[in-house]
């Protein structure tokens, strides 16, 4: 015979179980469709939104889309357990490149990408981009390496107009120093905006504010507009201990 605690455990993995059984089932037909959009509602039924559905990715290889948002791209290459949160906009404009998001890419609320002629985006595996970035690609691409931190606010463009007086700024043909790359292990601070033809080294950490318009060297600490090296993370660490002594004396 068994105690009620016992029963009560058991009662719990039954509805664990029978849980996990209905977010598989509808997590494996969700998609952008109408009745894919349904599917994803129906499987994040009972989970607080925000990052508080991030297990919903980790459940099924295919990842979570959130229903509310907004997909208008023929090539969408998703790996497994991607997230894309919510109000996220991914448009493909004519001629546009593909989209490449790799495994376990998180994609936060309201971030969007647009990608116009000659554009592309590739963004690697591990990467974290929070709320409200945007990536703006065109004539040249924008390439992401692995496990990138990118805070919220962040923007890149790929691609500037031309400047001549005589022709309304609107009218005249896009340019571009050539693609954006930040590479493996960069973060980047609040708000930083990253213009074309730059490369961001791997490990490089980018301050909150900063417009990047040339290229930062790896490890290389940078901050300002237009950012420049303050420092490199291989310089020792002073402690507050060690600054205090060397002002005293």
């Amino acid at each position: 015979m068994t105690s009620p605690a016992q029963n009560s455990s058991l009662a719990a993995r039954v509805r664990k179980r029978l849980h996990w059984i209905w977010v598989n089932f509808w997590l494996r037909r969700a998609g952008w469709s109408r009745f894919g959009r349904l599917a994803g509602r129906l499987a994040a039924l009972g989970y607080p939104p925000y990052k508080g559905r991030l297990e919903l990715a980790n459940i099924q290889p295919k990842g979570y889309v959130s229903p509310n948002a907004t997909i208008r791209h023929d090539d969408l290459r998703l790996g497994n357990h991607t997230f894309i949160g919510e109000r996220v906009v991914i448009y493909q404009h004519e001629r546009g490149g593909p989209v490449e998001l790799g495994d376990r890419t998180l994609l936060f609320d309201e971030t969007i990408i647009e990608i116009l002629e000659g554009g592309a985006l590739r963004v690697g595996a591990g990467t974290t981009v929070q709320p409200r970035c945007h990536f703006t690609s065109a004539v040249a691409p924008i390439v992401i390496g692995k496990g990138v931190q990118i805070a919220p606010r962040c923007a890149f463009y790929s691609y500037d107009h031309g400047l001549r007086a005589d022709q309304l700024i609107y009218a005249q043909p896009l340019q571009s120093k050539g693609p954006i790359v930040i590479e493996d292990d960069a973060w980047l601070g609040f708000g930083v905006i990253v213009l074309s033809g730059v490369r961001i080294g791997k490990g490089a950490v980018i301050g909150a504010g900063s417009v990047v318009t040339e290229d930062i060297s790896d490890n290389a600490v940078a901050v300002g507009t237009p950012a420049r090296v303050v420092k490199m993370r291989t310089d020792p660490v002073k402690t507050e201990r060690t600054q205090f002594q060397r002002a005293a004396g």
